[in-house]
């Protein structure tokens, strides 16, 4: 069944497809806050939030157009009202990464180098201009159409494009800092040939 189909369900109250829709949203919006709040437990409140506006929104006979970007925006909002909260300010905010599975073939170095890698990335992130971080993660950890991310973040398009490739710029060069300058080394020797 198609989102809009399941909206329609759910507006006359059935049961089934709104099990239907948590089922397919609960886990990719729970991951995004997770990974937006560090804190399991606050995202599974805010996911469950969440889904409750979704339910007052069709009660109101208000259903979004998009279901899938209506659910990231405002599960996004939440987090920027949380963010600029004095709850925020006073919560002992825990920044741990989600804890990975368990994986017992590898060797200990090899799990000390994914662990600084991660951290590596992790930090490199958070360094970048919310905006910026925000489309990355739902680009490439959510695995969103860019259209859709537009929708959600309330930007044009090209601004996403924009924001998109800016980001990744800045993510390779804090990340690769020696293949960024070697990348701009090429680019202006072919820059100096002349174009066929």
């Amino acid at each position: 069944m198609s989102d809009e189909e399941l909206l329609q369900g759910m507006a006359a109250g059935d049961q089934a497809c709104f099990e239907a829709l948590i089922h397919r949203y609960h886990a990719p919006l729970s991951g995004f806050m997770q990974r937006q709040l560090h804190d399991s437990g606050k995202a599974e409140d805010f996911v469950q939030e969440t889904f409750l506006r979704l339910i007052k929104q069709l009660r109101d006979k208000r259903p979004p157009d998009n279901v899938q970007a209506w659910l990231y925006r405002v599960s996004l909002n939440m987090c920027r009202d949380y963010w600029k909260s004095a709850q925020f300010r006073t919560d002992k905010f825990p920044f741990a990464e989600p804890p990975e599975q368990r994986d017992t073939s590898p060797s200990v170095v090899d799990l000390a180098e994914r662990q600084e890698t991660r951290k590596e990335i992790h930090e490199s992130l958070e360094s970048l201009p919310e905006v910026q971080r925000e489309i990355i993660k739902l680009r490439f950890y959510q695995d969103l159409k860019l259209q859709d991310i537009a929708d959600i973040v309330s930007l044009p398009l090209g601004s996403v494009k924009t924001h998109l490739y800016n980001g990744l710029r800045k993510l390779k060069s804090r990340l690769r800092p020696e293949q960024a300058e070697l990348d701009t080394t090429k680019g202006g020797r072919r820059n100096e040939r002349s174009p066929r």
